[in-house]
């Protein structure tokens, strides 16, 4: 009886080291994890590409919230105000709506990249001096030499400063209300025309105006 406990013993012993043996490489050889998974498509942490920078800078205004009231209580939701440009002479201004202030800032800035425009410029400046109104508010925009900087407060400065224009002096008059302010300097830098573009529309060279 003891010979055949010993050798059951030692199988045993013996079993234990071949199962193992066999377990160690298998875990090895697992991927990275993937919401909790192992992912076989995904490459090790030093082979993968690094990130690209976005095009775009983001630039989120204002958000606010509002509440609905209903026969069943209230309803809250917000409503966040974005601006996004490449700093380059692109622009774009969004509204976005939702239950949850993410949301509403995500669907902000897809509306401004799907509303860009292209501003026309004087090197760092803006062509021209222009009035713009929106609502009741009215936004002045003046050219300014180089090195003056963006003199502009509240919220037409993100808009100004994403749009890659350094020097440049705004007046705000009439009502402060940040979503009015943003959309008459978005306006305002939409109808800025060089002297090349009037002269191509009227069909006439820069001398000739």
């Amino acid at each position: 009886m003891a010979e055949t406990e010993q050798k059951i013993e030692e199988t045993v012993v013996v079993n234990a080291e071949t199962v193992n043996e066999e377990v160690k490489p298998a875990a090895q050889d697992k991927k990275p994890r993937k919401n909790g998974k192992f992912d076989k498509n995904r490459k090790p942490r030093g082979e993968r590409a690094p990130r690209e920078a976005e095009e775009f800078e983001k630039r989120m205004v204002d958000i606010r919230s509002v509440q609905k009231t209903v026969k069943g209580g209230r309803i809250l939701s917000f409503s966040a105000l974005c601006v996004v440009g490449d700093k380059k002479g692109r622009v774009g201004v969004g509204t976005g709506k939702a239950r949850e202030a993410t949301n509403a800032i995500e669907k902000g800035f897809s509306a401004a990249k799907k509303n860009m425009i292209q501003v026309s410029m004087a090197g760092n400046t803006i062509p021209h001096a222009i009035n713009m109104k929106y609502g009741a508010c009215t936004v002045r925009l003046m050219p300014a030499k180089e090195g003056t900087g963006v003199i502009a407060g509240g919220a037409a400065r993100p808009v100004l400063e994403l749009a890659g224009i350094k020097d440049i002096t705004s007046k705000n008059q009439g009502s402060s209300n940040k979503i009015n302010t943003v959309r008459a300097t978005f306006e305002a830098l939409k109808a800025l025309r060089t002297k090349e573009q009037v002269a191509a529309l009227r069909g006439k060279t820069v001398e000739e105006l």
